[in-house]
């Protein structure tokens, strides 16, 4: 009802909407002030969508092989 009665209230609205929507920054945006090059980011996404649709069954593999750099980096295992 308010919009019948004032509709420049509504078009400023409106307005204010699709500008805020406009400068929101994308994840390539985001990612690139973080400073990643544009490899980078485009392999990030990737991944991202790869694990997201089903990844690999080699994740457990993964998961071992980081906890055990994590031991040699901390000194707790040598190599």
């Amino acid at each position: 009802m308010d919009m019948l009665m004032n509709p420049q209230t509504h078009t400023e609205e409106q307005h204010e909407t699709e500008t805020h929507a406009e400068v929101a920054p994308t994840e390539e945006d985001i990612l690139a002030q973080w400073g990643f090059s544009r490899e980078e980011i485009a392999s990030l996404l990737w991944l991202r969508h790869w694990y997201q649709s089903g990844g690999s069954d080699r994740a457990v593999i993964v998961r071992y092989l980081e906890f055990l750099r994590l031991l040699v980096r901390t000194g707790e295992l040598t190599l």
